[in-house]
């Protein structure tokens, strides 16, 4: 792998902007490798669209806005809808699919990988704020780009003090389930 390019999107309050930071600093910090964050938002705290572009890089990256994506993780229709046609071939989708339904603009070759996370989130650990976890132990298992360890560690170093071990079981209940889908 010489350069990774990610786009994760969905509405503010999802959290997009902190799973693209954990990706970024697995990357960089815990697998020594280069890693670029660009995120977008509306001015709404909650609802706009938002996104995070990150790329991960085995060499110094010159130039940090994605083009087209190598995995696109789509949390929300308005996001799939509005970035589906910027993935490459044999690209990835990951998406919840509770909220995010594709159809034939997928790109030739492309590979998705669904799971419902809003619902794991609410319904089985109590707190919808750990969505974008449970999404991103889901892109680690079905992807492959990080190692797993790297990404806990990165979780456990991003949340907030006293949330380490409620959002490392919400990751690992993702992770689970990505497990399950890729074998």
């Amino acid at each position: 792998m010489s350069q990774t390019e990610i786009r994760i999107c969905g509405l503010g309050g999802q959290g997009v902007i902190m799973a693209g930071m954990i990706i970024g600093r697995a990357a960089s910090i815990y697998e020594d490798r280069f890693a670029t964050l660009v995120q977008s938002f509306g001015p709404e705290a909650r609802g706009s669209e938002c996104s995070a572009q990150v790329m991960v890089s085995d060499v110094a990256i010159a130039f940090p806005y994605i083009r087209t994506s190598d995995i696109f993780v789509a949390m929300s229709q308005g996001a799939y809808d509005k970035f589906v046609k910027e993935m490459k071939d044999d690209s990835i989708l990951v998406y919840e699919n509770e909220l995010v339904f594709p159809d034939d603009q997928m790109p030739k070759g492309a590979k998705k990988f669904g799971m419902p996370g809003t619902r794991i989130a609410e319904d089985e650990l109590g707190r919808r704020i750990v969505f974008n976890m449970v999404m991103i132990g889901f892109f680690t298992a079905v992807t492959k780009l990080i190692d797993v360890e790297a990404m806990r560690q990165a979780v456990q170093n991003s949340v907030p003090p006293g949330t380490e071990e409620f959002n490392l079981k919400a990751f690992n209940r993702g992770y689970e389930d990505g497990l399950a889908q890729v074998g």
